[in-house]
C-alpha cells in the first residue's frame, strides 16, 4: 500500500499575520458533522515509521467491530482476505500465513504532514479525540484560533475549518523555565481521510495486479457470481535455509564493486549450491513441502467453505524445486476424493511407531524429551510439526532434520503399504506398474526408458539429480506455473536429452513455462520434447490486446525488408538474363519482355506470401506432448519498448519482472478460471 500523498500546497502563515485567516464561509459555521474514521497500520521501512490505510472494506469491518464490541479483549477481525488478523483491543495486526513483524493498528481521524516527505501521519487516537472535541466547540460557537499542545509538546493551531497548522516545538527559556512556541515552518493538519487523497490498494503487488485484471477481463463472470478472486500465498523457504550463517561468511569475501549485481549473484548461486548439496537439498524440499502443506491446512481452517482448486507457481530456482517435488509425487487412489489433509497423519494413526519418547530414543535425541513433554506433543501432533515449529521449540538444525526425515519416512512407508493393497482391477497403478522413485526424472528416449503402454513413465535414481526423500503434498495442484525457470538447463546438465511426449507430472495436469526474452536464467522446455522441430515459443498477448507497438513496427519493417529484397533479386535476375541472351527478333524480344514482366509480377505476388506462410505455420498446432495436457508449454513475454534498446542492460530486470507483469497475471487467471469453464469477457487478439 502507498501512504497518503500531498494534494494541496503548503501554507506559510506566521503568528503575525493571523488576520488573513479570519474568513470563514457562512455555510460552514455552526454546522458540526462527526468525522469519519479510517483504520491504518504501521510499517517500519528504512528505520522510519510509515502508515498505510486498510482497504475501505476492511476499515468498515474494523469500525463496525470497534463500535459493537469495544470491550471484548479477544476480538479478532480478519483483514486482507484473511491473510492478516487484527487484534482489535491490542491494536495489533498479525500475518497469518508467513513470518512478519507485528504492526501497530490505529483508528485515525486527524493527520499532519511529515517533515521530510509528502506523507500524512496520523495523530494518536487519544490526541485525535482532543482535537475533534476542540474542533466541535470551535465550529459550533464559531470561535477559532484555538491552540493545542500535543503530548510531544508540538503546537497545533485551528485558524478556521480550512486552515489548521502544526508547528514543531522550538523551546525558549525565561525566568519561568522553557516553553514551546509556534515558530518554524508550519505543516498542514487535516481532519478526516476524505480530505486527503488516500490511495488504498492491496498489500501485495501480484495480488493487486490480479484484482485489476479481474475487473478488466472477468467483469461479467464476477457480476454473475460465477467466480471468486484468486488468493496468492507466498511459500517461504529461503529464510530458514539462510539462517545457517553461510551468508555472513560469503559477505566477507564478496568484492565491494557492483554491489547490487554481486548481491543478486550471491543470493542466486548460493541457493543453487545449496540445492545440489545432499544435506541442504533434503532441508530445502522438506521445508518447501511442509510449508505448502501448512499453508493449505491453515487456509482451509480459515476458509471452511472453500471449494476451489489449488495451483502453484515458482520463480527461478523455486520453480526447479517445485518441478522436482511434483515429479516425485505419487498418484494413489486415496487422493482421488481429493485433498484430505488428515491423510498426512495416517502413518501415526495406524502404524505401530510408539510414543514420542521412543521415537526420540531411536533417533538418539532423548535429551529433547523434556521439550516435547512441556509442549504436550503426542505422535499425532509430531506428524503435523513443521521445521518452524521445531525451531520455535528450541530444537537445533541437526536434530530438526532428523525428526522431520523420520516423520516423512514413516508417512511414505504407510503410503506405500496402502498402495500395495490396491485391487488389480483398479485404474490406479498396480503391482506391475513402474513406480516413481526418489530422485526420478522425466523419461529419456530409447534404451534407458521403461514403457507402460502410454501411461506415465519413470527412470531410476540418478542422472545427476541429488538423491533426496521427496515429501508428498496433501493436495493435487491443478496447474504449475514456472517463472524465469532454469528447469530445462538443469535437466540437460543431469543428462536428460529428451522428455518423452507421453510424460506428465503424476498429480498435476497443467504446466506453463513463462519467461521474459532477456531473462538470463530462463530456459525453454518444448525443444526437449520435440527436438527435431524448430519453432518459436508462444507470444503472451498484451493484457490490453494486440502486440506492443514497437514489436508490430519491428515485424512490419522486417516484412518490408523481405519484400524489397525479393523484388531486387527478381529485377537483377531478369537483367542478368537479358545480358546473357543471344540477339532475338524484335517480336521475340517483345514476347520475352512480356513473359519477363509476367514472371516478375508472379514473383512479386508470391514472395510477400512467404512471411504469411511462416506465420501460418507458427499458428498451426504443434504436438508438444502431455506435460501440459497436449497444450503449449513455453510462453514468452513481450519486452517493453525501452527494454528493446539494450538487452544486457535490462537482463537483471527481466529476471525479476514477473511479479509486476499484468500479462503474466492475466495468463494465470485465464488458465485457472478456464478449469471452471469461465473465459475472458473478450478474447485477446
Amino acid at each position: 500500500m502507498s501512504a497518503v500523498e500531498q494534494q494541496q500546497a503548503e501554507p506559510s502563515p506566521s503568528s503575525n499575520s493571523s488576520n488573513s485567516f479570519e474568513v470563514v464561509e457562512a455555510d460552514i459555521a455552526n454546522k458540526y458533522e462527526a468525522v469519519v474514521p479510517h483504520w491504518f497500520y504501521c510499517k517500519v521501512i528504512d528505520s522510519r515509521e510509515r502508515w498505510f490505510p486498510f482497504s475501505r472494506q476492511d476499515s468498515e469491518k474494523l469500525e463496525e467491530a470497534h463500535n459493537s464490541r469495544k470491550d471484548d479483549e479477544r476480538l479478532i477481525v480478519p483483514t486482507e482476505g484473511g491473510r492478516y488478523d487484527v487484534h482489535l483491543k491490542k491494536r495489533l495486526c498479525c500475518a497469518m500465513y508467513w513470518e512478519e513483524e507485528v504492526s501497530e493498528v490505529r483508528r485515525c481521524t486527524w493527520f499532519y504532514k511529515g517533515d521530510k516527505d509528502n506523507k500524512y501521519i496520523p495523530y494518536s487516537e487519544s490526541f485525535s479525540e482532543e482535537l475533534e472535541e476542540t474542533y466541535m466547540i470551535a465550529i459550533t460557537l464559531d470561535e477559532w484560533k484555538k491552540k493545542l499542545e500535543s503530548p510531544t509538546r508540538e503546537i497545533i493551531i485551528l485558524h478556521n475549518p480550512k486552515l489548521m497548522v502544526h508547528y514543531h516545538p522550538v523551546t525558549t527559556s525565561d525566568d519561568w523555565g522553557s516553553t514551546p512556541t509556534e515558530q518554524g515552518r508550519p505543516r498542514t493538519v487535516k481532519r478526516g481521510v476524505e480530505n486527503i487523497s488516500v490511495d488504498i490498494p492491496c498489500v501485495n503487488d501480484f495480488r493487486n495486479v490480479s484484482l485489476s485484471m479481474l475487473q478488466a477481463h472477468f467483469k461479467k463472470a464476477q457480476e454473475q457470481q460465477q467466480i471468486g478472486r484468486v488468493e496468492f500465498l507466498p511459500v517461504n523457504w529461503h529464510s530458514p535455509l539462510h539462517s545457517t550463517g553461510v551468508d555472513v561468511d560469503l559477505e566477507r569475501i564478496t568484492l565491494p564493486s557492483i554491489n547490487r549485481l554481486r548481491h543478486f549473484i550471491n543470493d542466486t548461486i548460493l541457493d543453487v549450491f545449496f540445492y545440489n548439496s545432499p544435506t541442504y537439498c533434503q532441508t530445502i524440499v522438506d521445508t518447501v513441502a511442509s510449508e505448502m502443506n501448512r499453508l493449505y491446512r491453515l487456509f482451509l481452517q480459515r476458509n471452511p467453505d472453500f471449494k476451489g482448486g489449488v495451483s502453484i507457481a515458482g520463480h527461478s530456482l523455486g520453480s526447479l524445486i517445485l518441478f522436482d517435488l511434483l515429479t516425485n509425487q505419487k498418484d494413489s487412489s486415496e487422493d482421488e476424493d481429493g485433498n484430505k489433509a488428515g491423510s498426512q497423519m495416517g502413518a501415526y494413526e495406524q502404524g505401530d511407531v510408539g510414543g514420542v519418547k521412543e521415537t526420540l530414543k531411536k533417533l538418539e535425541l532423548s535429551e529433547y524429551c523434556s521439550v516435547f513433554e512441556k509442549e504436550r506433543l503426542d505422535t499425532q501432533a509430531l506428524a503435523l510439526c513443521t521445521e518452524k515449529d521445531l525451531k520455535d521449540m528450541g530444537i537445533p538444525l541437526g536434530p530438526r532434520m532428523k525428526i522431520l526425515h523420520y516423520v516423512r519416512t514413516k508417512e511414505e512407508k504407510q503410503h506405500a503399504q496402502q498402495q500395495a493393497h490396491v485391487p488389480a482391477g483398479n485404474d490406479d497403478e498396480g503391482e506391475d506398474a513402474p513406480k516413481p522413485e526418489s530422485g526420478s526424472s522425466p523419461q529419456l528416449d530409447s534404451s534407458r526408458s521403461t514403457n507402460d503402454g502410454g501411461k506415465r513413465q519413470y527412470l531410476d535414481v540418478g542422472l545427476g539429480q541429488v538423491s533426496a526423500n521427496y515429501p508428498q503434498l496433501i493436495y493435487k495442484p491443478e496447474i504449475f506455473f514456472a517463472f524465469g525457470s532454469p528447469i530445462g538447463m538443469f535437466l540437460t546438465v543431469r543428462g536428460v536429452k529428451r522428455i518423452d511426449p507421453n510424460y506428465s507430472l503424476p498429480t498435476c495436469k497443467g504446466f506453463f513455462n513463462i519467461f521474459h526474452p532477456f531473462d538470463p536464467v530462463a530456459y525453454r522446455i518444448e525443444p526437449m520434447i520435440v527436438p527435431d522441430l524448430e519453432f518459436e515459443p508462444m507470444l503472451l498477448p498484451h493484457h490490453k490486446g494486440r502486440k506492443r507497438m514497437h514489436l508490430e513496427l519491428k515485424e512490419g519493417l522486417t516484412r518490408m525488408g523481405m519484400d524489397l529484397k525479393n523484388n531486387l533479386l527478381g529485377s537483377l535476375r531478369i537483367a542478368w538474363q537479358s545480358f546473357t541472351r543471344s540477339p532475338l527478333l524484335a517480336v521475340e524480344a517483345a514476347a520475352t519482355e512480356n513473359e519477363a514482366e509476367t514472371s516478375l509480377e508472379k514473383q512479386t505476388d508470391m514472395k510477400p506470401e512467404e512471411p504469411a506462410a511462416t506465420l501460418k505455420e507458427d499458428a498451426a498446432p504443434i504436438n508438444v506432448g502431455m506435460l501440459n495436457g497436449g497444450h503449449r508449454i513455453d510462453y514468452v513475454l513481450q519486452e517493453k519498448p525501452i527494454e528493446s534498446f539494450n538487452e544486457y542492460l535490462f537482463a537483471l530486470q527481466g529476471h525479476l519482472c514477473y511479479w509486476e507483469s499484468e500479462d503474466t497475471v492475466l495468463l494465470i487467471l485465464k488458465e485457472i478460471y478456464q478449469t471452471q469453464g469461465v473465459t475472458l469477457d473478450q478474447p485477446l487478439q
